[in-house]
C-alpha cells in the first residue's frame, strides 16, 4: 500500500490531536488536507495498523482511537473548556463558525456593552490561567483555540482571526449532548 510522501508530516499534527482543515490560511495545510482527500483509503489502512482511525468531518480530518478511562475523564474535561467557549463566542455572534474572521477589538468593544458576554467571559478565567483582565482572558481563550486549531491568526499586522472547518467538531460535539428530560429535574 503506497502512501504519500507527506505521511510523516499528517502524523505528526494529528497525533498531537490537532485537525488539518481545508479551509486553513496556511498553504502547506491545505495541501495536506488535499492529499489526504486523494489518499484517504490507502492512510486509513496505513494509519489504522498502529491503532488510529484516520476520521473525516466536513472539510476536516482528525485522528481517533480507543482510550483509556484517565484519557477519556481527560477528554471529558476538554469537552467543558470547548463548551463554555462555544457559548462564548455564539453569545457574541451566532454565525461564529468555520470561515468567521474577527479580531480581539470585535469582541471587547462587544464585551463593554453586553454584560451577559462579560459574564461568560468571567466563566472562562479558570482557562486563562489566572488572568484577571478581559483582554487577557480574551487573549488566552484565542491562544486555546489555535494552538487546538479551531482558529488560525490571519493577518498578523490587524490581529484578524479566521475560524476553521474543524470548529464544525467542536459544535457537533456539543449538539450530540443528548439529556432526558427527565434527568433535568
Amino acid at each position: 500500500m503506497p502512501v504519500p510522501k507527506q505521511t510523516s508530516d499528517i502524523f505528526e499534527i494529528l497525533s498531537k490531536g490537532q485537525f488539518i482543515c481545508s479551509n486553513s490560511t496556511k498553504d502547506s495545510t491545505r495541501k495536506l488536507y488535499n492529499i489526504i482527500d486523494e489518499n484517504f483509503e490507502d492512510l486509513y489502512d496505513y494509519f489504522k495498523a498502529i491503532n488510529l482511525s484516520l476520521e473525516k468531518g466536513d472539510e476536516y480530518y482528525m485522528f481517533t482511537r480507543l482510550e483509556n478511562k484517565t484519557d477519556l475523564e481527560r477528554k471529558i474535561l476538554a469537552a467543558y473548556k470547548w463548551i463554555d467557549m462555544l457559548d462564548f463566542f455564539k453569545t457574541f455572534d451566532h454565525s461564529f463558525g468555520p470561515g468567521y474572521r474577527f479580531t480581539p477589538s470585535d469582541i471587547l468593544i462587544r464585551l463593554s456593552v453586553d454584560v451577559d458576554m462579560k459574564n461568560k467571559l468571567e466563566g472562562l478565567k479558570k482557562y486563562a490561567g489566572g488572568k484577571e483582565k478581559h483582554a487577557e482572558i480574551l487573549e488566552k481563550v484565542l491562544e486555546q483555540l489555535g494552538r487546538d486549531y479551531f482558529i488560525e491568526l490571519e493577518n498578523e499586522i490587524s490581529n484578524s482571526y479566521k475560524v476553521l472547518s474543524s470548529f464544525q467538531y467542536m459544535e457537533r460535539l456539543v449538539l450530540s449532548i443528548n439529556i432526558p428530560d427527565s434527568a433535568q429535574k
